[in-house]
């Protein structure tokens, strides 16, 4: 190779290398230091896509998960409603056989009713019932328990206040048969056993949607969450090479002195 001073073609090789190695360099430590494969756009478009819309889709499903435990509450609020009602009527029952007792004076008859009173004004109370401002008996919900909003589970509405009006609107137990509580009692289990099947529901909807953004949050893990031990084996390949590129382009910039040589 001719000896020449106006061209290096060796150091304009040398530091070429030498900035591609630089740049593969610090694309690692920005990896690393973040944590994920795509820094810039530009490193995956298409991936960058994909994880975006898997993202979304798995904080969509952490927030129907979220609605659905709320309908749970909602559900076990009304719950415990319809247990007290039905305890409430048994006592009703209850008092009405005590009622029916031929030994019973006038005044013990109107202690029973005195009691009545109050139970049926607990009655009242407990069809009013509200969870966060949202009467518990009568609004009918539909809850979303995918994603995309594509499956809903409806939660009827059980009407406490009519179930039980045969035992409410009485003046005393006079007023009110045994055979009228008995079909209250039946309501109420009715409404009881609704509650507990469309629970049952929403918690396997719970569990099919955590199911579901475990899994969409690991397919966007595999898109953009950098490989430490991979990357960091990368690292130190390009970390090598820049100090490798850097000392040859120092011994590529010294070759011009062979020229000066020949001319001394």
């Amino acid at each position: 190779m001719a000896v020449v001073i106006n061209t290096n073609y060796a150091a304009s090789v040398a530091s070429n290398n030498l900035s591609a190695s630089n740049s593969m360099l610090q694309r690692s430590l920005n990896r690393l230091s973040s944590g994920s494969k795509i820094v810039n756009p530009s490193d995956d478009a298409g991936g960058l896509a994909v994880s975006m819309k898997l993202s979304s889709a798995a904080k969509r499903s952490g927030a129907a998960n979220t609605n659905i435990g709320n309908s749970v509450s909602f559900l076990q609020t009304q719950d415990g409603a319809l247990k007290v009602a039905g305890k409430v009527l048994d006592r009703v029952s209850e008092l009405k056989t005590l009622y029916a007792d031929p030994t019973k004076s006038s005044s013990d008859l109107a202690n029973y009713d005195a009691e009545f009173s109050q139970l049926k004004a607990q009655l009242t109370s407990l069809a009013a019932e509200t969870f966060n401002g949202i009467n518990v008996f009568n609004n009918a919900l539909t809850t979303q328990v995918s994603e995309d909003g594509s499956q809903t589970v409806d939660i009827g509405a059980k009407d406490l206040a009519t179930t039980t009006t045969n035992v409410t609107t009485a003046s005393d137990l006079s007023g009110v048969s045994l055979a009228q509580i008995k079909t209250a009692i039946d309501g109420v289990a009715t409404h009881r056993a609704n509650n507990g099947a469309e629970q049952s529901r929403l918690e396997f909807a719970s569990e099919v949607l955590t199911v579901n953004k475990a899994n969409l949050e690991a397919a966007n893990s595999r898109i953009v969450d950098v490989d430490v031990a991979e990357e960091s084996t990368q690292l130190a390949r390009w970390n090598t090479l820049v100090q490798a590129g850097t000392a040859m382009l120092a011994q590529a910039n010294g070759s011009a002195q062979t020229a000066l040589r020949l001319l001394s």
